[in-house]
């Protein structure tokens, strides 16, 4: 007949072994989340100019229904929603999700645009205001 005391053949982690993993993971999370937060910038804002670029896409297709641009009082809206007294619109053209940059602000319309363009579409960057450096700056359609 076996003996029923275990506590011998018992395994459990000591003290030590748990405050170990413990500094490990911190380590870990020391080195390797920086790296992660550094890349996520540059994919958002890559991600910025390829939704700008689609919506010139979308004003583009707005245009060729209507034989005009939306109008600055009108802005990105007028892609999801037929303006007042406008027969001719085809859309909605886009969602309204994707008048959202990655940092959830609205794309901002200016008609007319800079530098002679028809209209400009910018993104303002992480801080979602005007201007900026890094992460911050301003992303404008081209």
């Amino acid at each position: 007949m076996q003996s029923c005391d275990n506590s011998s053949s018992r395994k459990a982690f000591t003290l030590i072994e748990v405050l170990a993993v413990v500094v490990l993971l911190g380590l870990l999370a020391v080195f390797i989340v920086p790296q992660i937060l550094n890349r996520i910038t540059p994919a958002k804002r890559s991600i910025a100019v390829a939704q700008i670029a689609n919506l010139q896409q979308f004003i583009s297709a707005f245009e060729q229904d209507t034989g005009r641009f939306p109008e600055q009082s009108e802005g990105l809206g007028a892609l999801v929603e037929q303006p007042a007294g406008l027969a001719s619109w085809a859309g909605p053209y886009c969602g309204e999700s994707q008048l959202i940059d990655p940092w959830k602000n609205p794309y901002v319309y200016n008609r007319p645009g800079q530098h002679g363009r028809p209209y400009d579409i910018i993104c303002y960057g992480a801080d979602g205001q005007q201007g900026g450096e890094d992460a911050d700056a301003d992303i404008i359609s081209e």
